[in-house]
C-alpha cells in the first residue's frame, strides 16, 4: 500500500483508492460502497501513519516543556497551524484557531464575538439551508442578548433568493453567518457576492465551509470574509479537530471563549491577563495528534490537486444525477445550477430509513434523515431524505450499484 503521493500524480481513482484501507472491506458480504462522505470522510494511510507516529515517537504536551519530546511535539503542532493557514490563504499565523471542528468554531464566534457586539434589537442573518450548528448557537446568543434571528429564503431548486437577502440587510444586521455548501442538498452559495453585499453595509460575514474546502479551492483573503469555520474529519483528517479563521484585528478585540491553561499570560486571585493570539482561544491541552493528522490530510488533497478533485467529482455528480433521474418515483431534492457532489432524494411512499436499511444490505452506505437541517426539510415539506454524498475516491461503478440497489428497494415495496 502506497504511503505517499507526489505532485505530478496523474488522477487515477484506483491508485487513490489504494490509499484508503477501509474501502477494501466487505459489508454483509458485499464490497463497501461508501457514499456518506458529507457526514465524515475516510482517512488515507498517510493520515493513519501520522497519528501512530506521533503517539509512538513524539507524544508530549506542547508549549510548556523544555525537554526533547515537548519541543518536537510543539514544532509539529505549530507546523500544522501553518499548513492550515496556507491552505485557507490566511495572512497571519495568529488568525488560525484550532477547535474541535466547525460546530465549536461557530459557537466560539457566537459566544465571544456575540457577547461583545450584539445588543437588544440587533439582527443576525442566516439562510434557510443552514446546518443546526449554524442555527442553534445564534439562537442562544440572540436569546441572551435580546437580538433577533432573520432567515434568508431559498427557491424550490435550493438556491438563495438573492433579492430577498438584499432586502433583509439593514443597519440592524450585525453579522451574516452562512453556509458555503449545503450538507443536505449540495448547493454552492455565491458567497463572494454575499460578502460584498454585506460589506456595503459594514456587516461582517462568517462562512461555514465544512462542506466546501474538500471540494473547492478557498482563499479567505480573496473572499475577504471575517470568519471561516472548517472541520478536519470532512477533509479526510481525524475527528475532533477543526479550525476557525478570523481576521486578526477582530480576534484581538474578542474575549476568551474558554478559560484554563495556555490561554493565560498571568493568573492571580485578583486578576488574570490573557495570552497572545492564537493561544488566547485554545485553553487546555489541545488535540495535538488531531492537528498533525489534519495537516497531513490537507497536504494529501493538495498534492492530488483540488482542481482535479473538483473536475472528477463533478463528472461523478453528472453521472449519478442522470442515473437517479431515470428511476421512476424518485425525486432529487436540491437542483441548484451550482452544486457539489451530493445526491439527496426521496422515493414516493418509502421512508428514507427503510431505503437506507435495504441499501446497507447491498453494501451501500448512505445517510438517511434530516441531516441536521430540519428547517430545510420543512421548506421542502418532506420528513427526511436519503443522501448519497460523493468523494474523489468514489467511482462510476459504485453509482451503478447505488442505482441498482434503489431499484431493488422499489421492487420490494411495490
Amino acid at each position: 500500500m502506497r504511503s505517499e503521493i507526489t505532485k505530478d500524480f496523474n488522477y487515477d481513482v484506483e491508485a487513490i483508492r489504494s490509499d484508503f484501507p477501509i474501502l477494501n472491506i466487505n459489508v454483509h458480504g458485499k464490497p463497501l460502497v461508501y457514499l456518506d462522505n458529507a457526514a465524515t470522510t475516510q482517512k488515507p494511510t498517510v493520515v493513519l501513519e501520522a497519528l501512530e507516529k506521533y503517539y509512538r515517537q513524539s507524544n508530549s504536551n506542547i508549549h510548556r516543556g523544555v525537554h526533547y519530546l515537548s519541543q518536537v511535539a510543539t514544532k509539529e503542532y505549530d507546523d500544522a497551524r501553518k499548513t492550515v493557514q496556507n491552505f485557507l490563504g490566511a495572512k497571519h499565523f495568529e488568525e488560525i484557531i484550532f477547535t474541535r471542528g466547525t460546530t465549536e468554531s461557530i459557537n466560539l464566534v457566537a459566544s465571544s464575538w456575540g457577547k461583545k457586539n450584539l445588543n437588544a434589537g440587533d439582527e443576525v442573518l442566516i439562510s434557510n439551508m443552514e446546518h443546526h450548528s449554524n442555527i442553534v448557537p445564534w439562537q442562544l446568543i440572540c436569546e441572551e442578548r435580546g437580538a433577533k434571528l432573520k432567515v434568508i429564503p431559498i427557491s424550490d431548486a435550493g438556491e438563495i433568493i438573492f433579492e430577498e437577502f438584499e432586502k433583509l440587510l439593514s443597519n440592524r444586521t450585525k453579522i451574516v453567518s452562512i453556509v458555503h455548501v449545503s450538507n443536505s442538498i449540495g448547493t454552492i452559495n455565491p458567497i463572494k457576492d454575499i460578502i460584498n453585499k454585506a460589506h456595503e453595509f459594514g456587516i461582517p460575514v462568517l462562512i461555514d465551509a465544512a462542506q466546501s474546502v474538500q471540494h473547492l479551492k478557498v482563499n479567505v483573503q480573496e473572499l475577504d470574509c471575517e470568519f471561516m469555520a472548517i472541520s478536519g474529519h470532512k477533509i479526510f483528517g481525524p475527528t475532533g479537530i477543526g479550525a476557525l479563521y478570523a481576521k486578526k484585528e477582530i480576534l484581538e478585540k474578542m474575549p476568551p471563549y474558554h478559560g484554563g491553561g495556555d490561554m493565560i499570560e498571568s493568573v492571580s486571585f485578583e486578576k488574570t491577563t490573557y495570552n497572545e493570539l492564537p493561544f488566547k482561544f485554545e485553553a487546555g491541552t489541545p488535540n495535538i495528534a488531531g492537528a498533525i493528522g489534519f495537516a497531513v490530510a490537507i497536504n494529501y488533497i493538495e498534492n492530488i490537486g483540488l482542481d482535479k478533485i473538483a473536475n472528477y467529482e463533478h463528472s461523478l455528480l453528472d453521472y449519478g444525477t442522470k442515473l437517479l433521474a431515470d428511476i421512476d418515483s424518485l425525486r432529487i431534492i436540491g437542483t441548484a445550477k451550482n452544486k457539489t457532489s451530493i445526491l439527496s432524494f426521496v422515493l414516493q411512499d418509502i421512508h428514507p430509513h427503510d431505503i437506507g436499511t435495504i441499501l446497507d444490505m447491498d453494501g451501500v452506505a448512505v445517510r438517511t434523515g434530516q441531516h441536521c437541517t430540519e428547517p430545510l426539510m420543512c421548506r421542502f415539506n418532506i420528513p427526511a431524505t436519503t443522501r448519497a454524498s460523493i468523494a474523489f475516491y468514489n467511482k462510476k461503478e459504485e453509482l451503478d450499484v447505488l442505482a441498482k440497489s434503489i431499484k431493488n428497494v422499489i421492487r420490494i415495496f411495490r
